[in-house]
């Protein structure tokens, strides 16, 4: 089952060149009036994911879609191309490929389911030209939706896949994939088919018609393991280097790849090969996989595509070595990943006893700073109590040292008062005597008569003066 939407800004327009086509609708006597119409577009083209794309009475409908019609036929040639076909069409519509320049898309309805089936078995894998290589490829569409935003046109439905709208890309898939039952050519470098389109608009058809000489992946640069998208042309890597190829369809669902050594195409969708050809190990010749019945019965048994078919010996060895190759590089790669878990288990390791070593480390020398802080706290402690201790000690030592000078000169004053009174006694002394003798003299005297007519001579003035000093200064002592 195929469903179309087309990305267009513009509306369906009259076909401009009638001339020729005014003929064949004026001849058809059944359909003397079938609508021609023309617009400009970009055409996505999906497949129901679940179900076979050949054709069978379920996925039959009365709307057929060209895939590609080379440049070089006009409308007017492909008009002559459908023949007596035309008196049972109501409705063609030609839709120009923006950025196709080699080739264009045309969509029928037909009146009947009849003359639509008629329509297919006579002209679908026929020659647009008999000098020219290009096929004629049509599909049963259910449905087409125009819009005007590119982001819901190239966004597939739910359930559904996007396929390539190159022929030639189509070509290369399985007939279950792309509803193609006819092709010639296995579409391998170099082939001759692929130089047929003149302008090579498909970017995987021209990349392997250059043959460029480096590829590498639009990622990452890695030139090993490499596919390319059959939808959009994004080069990548493969799910056995950095994945990119893998990450482009989770991020765009352009689920078809084909990897440029083998030419074999990957459906991320279905997990599997899904290219119609492949090279023989035999022979080195090409080998078509899925051979199926043109019929849409499938059971003509005329066609040599039977089960009792002798290449089905060569396709089943051949998918057998396909397997055996995918298992092979899946082997590998689960084997890488083991090695990376493994180096990442043994790095987390090696982090986690570092990181211990780390902190015991850490715990021991701040367990010791924490030691010896408290010592130091403490000794600051003890010296700041010490010098407490030795201000006061000085303080008092000045103060005891003032009392002492005071004492000491108390004391030296009291001595000499002592002195002084000791000096002043022995005066006073010596004076008692001087007196006690001049009694005792004049008391002898008194009985002779020596001293009368005697003259009393003054005392010198210096001596009472000096005496005189001495008993006023011990009078003034007295009285303190």
């Amino acid at each position: 089952m195929f469903i179309l939407r087309v990305h267009s800004v513009d509306t369906e327009l009259p076909l401009t060149d009638a001339e020729e086509i005014e003929f064949y609708t004026t001849t058809s006597l059944s359909n003397p009036n079938p609508k021609f119409r023309e617009r400009r577009g970009v055409v996505h083209l999906y497949r129901k994911a679940s179900q076979s794309s050949l054709p069978n009475p379920s996925s039959r409908s009365t709307s057929l879609f060209v895939v590609a019609v080379p440049k070089y036929l006009s409308a007017a040639d492909f008009i002559r191309f459908a023949g007596s076909h035309i008196e049972n069409i109501t409705y063609i519509l030609f839709i120009w490929n923006d950025g196709m320049e080699d080739r264009y898309s045309v969509l029928i309805e037909l009146a009947a389911q009849s003359a639509a089936d008629a329509f297919y078995f006579s002209l679908n894998g026929k020659r647009f030209s008999p000098a020219e290589a290009e096929l004629c490829h049509i599909l049963f569409t259910h449905s087409v939706e125009y819009t005007e935003l590119g982001e819901i046109a190239s966004t597939p439905p739910v359930g559904f896949t996007e396929l390539p709208t190159c022929p030639i890309c189509l070509e290369r898939l399985d007939p279950d994939t792309s509803g193609i039952l006819s092709t010639f050519c296995d579409h391998s470098f170099q082939c001759s088919c692929t130089s047929k389109w003149t302008y090579l608009s498909c970017t995987v058809c021209r990349f392997c018609q250059q043959q460029e000489e480096n590829p590498v992946c639009s990622i990452c640069g890695s030139g090993e393991n490499l596919w390319i998208c059959l939808i959009c042309g994004f080069m990548g890597c493969g799910r056995y280097k950095e994945g990119h190829g893998v990450r482009h369809w989770k991020d765009t669902q352009h689920c078809y790849s084909l990897e440029l050594i083998s030419q074999q195409i990957w459906d991320y969708v279905g997990d599997g090969y899904v290219h119609r050809l492949t090279h023989s190990k035999v022979d080195g010749k090409p080998v078509e996989i899925n051979s199926r019945c043109t019929s849409i019965e499938g059971t003509c048994h005329s066609c040599g595509y039977g089960d009792d078919s002798g290449i089905n010996e060569a396709i089943y060895s051949i998918k057998v070595e396909a397997v055996f190759d995918e298992y092979s590089r899946l082997l590998a790669t689960e084997l890488e990943k083991q090695r990376q878990n493994y180096e990442s288990l043994l790095a987390e390791a090696k982090g986690k006893r570092d990181s211990t070593i780390a902190e015991a480390v850490e715990k021991a020398v701040t367990s010791e700073m924490q030691d010896i802080q408290s010592k130091l706290d403490k000794c600051t402690e003890e010296k700041n109590a010490l010098a407490e201790i030795n201000r006061k000690l000085i303080k008092d030592q000045q103060v005891w040292h003032v009392k002492v000078k005071e004492i000491e000169e108390r004391e030296a004053s009291e001595s000499r008062l002592m002195d002084e009174k000791i000096l002043d006694l022995e005066e006073q002394v010596r004076d008692l005597k001087v007196y006690i003798e001049a009694q005792k003299t004049l008391t002898d005297m008194t009985d002779s008569d020596s001293i009368k007519g005697g003259t009393v001579l003054p005392v010198p003035s210096t001596q009472s003066s000096s005496t005189n000093t001495r008993r006023h200064k011990k009078a003034g002592r007295r009285r303190n």
